[in-house]
């Protein structure tokens, strides 16, 4: 009697791949994946170079700007939540003083690198974010002199704290931009 056995090919297998969600419809497993939203607008048609310079300015100016106003969104929130789990006005007051000077601290820096067009643009951009202006914001946390002050310091440069968003009309350009940078598609 002769015996002949056959052992399993012992090669190993690498198998290349992403782990997805599955869904299991009428007995079978299929991947399911979710996929962003395309925003698709119409392509861009510039009057001159000036136009198009304009565009290109403010797409950079965007991508700077933008991160900072999500920033600035978070540590409103932060902020505003924790203020309200504090007992008395007194330890609110101690704790906006310090968080004044842990933004100044944090942000001081970031903001002397901004031209005078992407701090108007971030003045719109918070606005955006947190649906209320700067002046409103700095009003609620620092109080209206503080408010008043910054405003006045603002004007001094021909800007303003109390500048809204306006994505239907004046901002519709600014809003294409944010819009395609949010999605990573500029």
């Amino acid at each position: 009697m002769c015996f002949h056995t056959h052992a399993q090919d012992l090669t190993p297998t690498v198998i290349i791949g992403h782990k997805v969600p599955v869904c299991v419809y009428k007995g079978d497993t299929i991947p399911c994946v979710t996929l962003r939203n395309i925003y698709v607008y119409p392509k861009l048609k510039f009057k001159n170079k000036r136009q198009e310079r304009y565009y290109y300015k403010l797409v950079r100016d965007v991508k700077k700007t933008l991160p900072l106003a999500k920033e600035i969104k978070r540590a409103v929130i932060e902020t505003y939540e924790y203020m309200e789990t504090l007992p008395n006005q007194k330890a609110r007051e101690r704790h906006m003083k310090l968080v004044e000077k842990g933004l100044k601290q944090q942000y001081t820096a970031r903001m002397k690198k901004l031209t005078f067009s992407q701090g108007k643009l971030l003045i719109k951009l918070v606005n955006r974010e947190c649906n209320q202006s700067s002046y409103q914001l700095v009003k609620a946390f620092m109080g209206p002199f503080k408010a008043g002050f910054y405003q006045a310091f603002a004007a001094l440069f021909g800007a303003s704290l109390k500048k809204e968003y306006h994505p239907e009309d004046d901002d519709k350009m600014v809003e294409r931009v944010v819009t395609l940078v949010e999605n990573g598609q500029l």
